[in-house]
């Protein structure tokens, strides 16, 4: 049986060899880039679908019987399921974090060559639908983007594409589930520039349009054209509004400030809880106690902000209040403000608990809130003597949130408009972008996505030189030795080693391979050759200890500047527990980075 398999096994590599020959003797790579981009935008988009169908289903079948006068005592029940189910299918199906959708993204592409496991082309989509089906506050948009470009790799692997493709290909996957997600194909094109930062060339915005393009058209075919988002202008952009457009825009970027510092406090908190059984416990009591006292948190909250977009008057709006211990209390402002605040608590308590979702839903439904409450807060205090609209800066709120939160206006402004059909109000949108991005930019320089590994030195940027240093690795630099030296052997045992190897530089450890200096040729040369001298001298003597001592973990940015600021041709890599690892040279850094500037320049 087990030769049987084999054999299958062999036919089917060979086979694959045979269609990847054909394919480079007949196929262009730009003309066969097209093909697969095309396909990532197909399966994104029917993962998307899929995805989106599954949480409409356990929500319906869970909530449908709710009544909307009083309060739900299940509400305390079905989150805690809900996280509980999700953590128990990580832990013993998947068997991976497959959390922070986004940021794995990121880290694929600046440390991993692009490639991305191949089990998240499904296992967000089942943990997502879980979590969020059973009122997770979180959303199904970054799940779906790294299932997306999952997709992309798992299809760049195999066919066997270079680096370039592989990083074009997770790329295409983003902005396909982005586009078919939110039947946004600009939005999606826009999210991989500025979140994923892929610089656009032309030979990449092809494939990316096509991705978007694909999963957007076939997601129209399946759901209909109409907006995600029914939204009825009030009225067209006036200037003399434009005070309160920038006031929203600050407001975003200080909320938007709030949100991320907010989150990653409370991410430590859960950090620091040994055991997931303990942080389950936390992350649900908190989640099903805020979703009891505030429905309008259980899942994506979507319910809420179309509502908001297309409520007439406040007795519209205090549906928001629904099935709620504030049914009929007629606190709306309190009500949704207090939402504004507990959000975050809720989005972090169902990730931090075991539960898998983003914050791409959270964002847009924090916004969509924060600007209704600010206009009603405008116009009840008869700000400037003038009136605004509820629905449009409903609207524009979320713009401000998404842009402030990701750093990505540009983002925000298209999506929202495509989501919303609100392309009369697009200077506005652009005015309240702008002013949040530039408002938490002032305090976070980094998005709630890429501070990480900005701090580690793993994010990849549209800085040429610090993007070309994140792609290369230490490891690709790093000359290995098979001899070295100890502090008690002579001069005699040097110039054998010298005798037999091109090197210049000489490594000297303790017994237990710790470093601790090293012996340059240059400071012996006069030495090497007079034997009457081979018994006088020790390594101890001769070697000297390097002007720095590089890590394994560190980045090539903190190579690059050790050498930069040491003057040294080579520098010594340990490892964590300071054992000898290797040499970098200077010449090999310059190789290297050469070599990958000419591999992502082309066009």
């Amino acid at each position: 049986m087990s030769r049987e398999r084999t054999f299958s096994e062999l036919r089917g590599r060979n086979a694959l060899a045979f269609v990847l020959r054909w394919r480079r003797r007949h196929i262009p790579d730009s003309q066969f880039m097209l093909l697969v981009s095309f396909l990532v935008g197909v399966f994104t988009a029917c993962a998307g679908l899929l995805l989106k169908w599954l949480i409409t289903q356990i929500e319906h079948v869970l909530t449908q019987e709710f009544d909307a006068t009083s309060d739900n005592w299940l509400y305390l029940v079905y989150p805690v399921v809900g996280i509980f189910l999700t953590m128990m299918f990580i832990r013993y199906v998947v068997r991976d974090d497959i959390g922070h959708g986004v940021t794995k993204i990121l880290f694929a592409i600046a440390r991993k060559q692009s490639r991305i496991r191949a089990h998240n082309t499904w296992t967000s989509i089942v943990a997502s639908a879980i979590t969020i089906g059973f009122g997770g506050s979180v959303g199904a948009e970054a799940p779906i983007v790294l299932t997306g470009s999952a997709i992309g790799s798992t299809l760049g692997s195999v066919f066997r594409l270079g680096g370039k493709q592989m990083m074009l290909l997770v790329g295409c996957g983003a902005a396909g589930a982005v586009a078919g997600i939110f039947k946004a194909p600009i939005a999606g094109l826009v999210f991989v520039l500025e979140v994923l930062m892929i610089d656009l060339t032309m030979t990449s915005l092809l494939p990316l349009l096509v991705s978007c393009v694909t999963a957007a058209g076939l997601t129209f075919a399946v759901s209909g054209i109409t907006p995600i988002f029914e939204f009825h202008l009030q009225s067209t952009f006036d200037i003399q509004r434009l005070p309160a457009y920038l006031g929203l825009g600050i407001v975003c970027g200080l909320v938007a400030l709030y949100f991320t510092r907010t989150m990653n406090m409370l991410e430590g908190v859960f950090r620091r809880i040994d055991g997931m059984y303990g942080r389950f416990a936390l992350g649900g009591v908190m989640l099903s106690l805020l979703i009891y006292l505030f429905p309008p948190l259980y899942g994506e909250g979507y319910d809420l902000i179309t509502l908001l977009l297309r409520g007439g008057g406040e007795a519209d709006w205090n549906i928001a209040m629904d099935r709620s211990l504030f049914y009929g209390s007629g606190h709306l402002l309190i009500y949704l403000s207090l939402i504004v605040l507990f959000k975050v608590f809720a989005s972090t308590a169902t990730n931090g608990g075991g539960g898998c979702g983003g914050i791409f839903a959270p964002s847009l439904f924090l916004g969509c809130v924060t600007g209704f409450v600010f206009c009603r807060l405008w116009n009840e205090y008869g700000m400037l003597d003038m009136e605004i609209p509820e629905r449009n800066f409903a609207m524009l709120g979320m713009c401000g949130l998404m842009s402030g939160v990701m750093h990505a206006p540009l983002t925000g402004i298209f999506l929202i408009a495509e989501l919303t059909g609100g392309y009369q109000l697009f200077m506005p949108l652009m005015i309240v972008a702008v002013g949040s991005y530039l408002t938490i930019k002032a305090f976070e320089p980094h998005s709630i996505y890429a501070m990480r590994l900005a701090q580690r030195g793993e994010l990849l940027t549209h800085h040429k030189d610090k993007a070309i240093l994140t792609l290369m690795s230490v490891d690709s630099v790093i000359q290995h030795y098979e001899r070295v030296l100890y502090p008690d052997m002579t001069l005699a045992d040097v110039a054998a080693q010298v005798s037999s190897s091109r090197n210049h530089v000489f490594p000297v450890v303790d017994r237990q391979m710790r470093f601790i200096g090293a012996v340059y040729f240059d400071d012996i040369r006069h030495l090497i050759f007079r034997t009457e001298l081979y018994r006088q001298f020790t390594v101890a003597q001769l070697m000297k200890k390097p002007p720095v001592t590089l890590t394994v973990n560190d980045s090539m940015d903190v190579v690059v500047k050790a050498f930069d600021t040491t003057r040294a041709w080579t520098l010594p890599v340990v490892g964590v527990d300071g054992t000898f690892v290797g040499f970098i040279r200077k010449s090999a850094v310059l190789t290297v980075y050469r070599q990958v500037l000419a591999d992502f320049s082309t066009d």
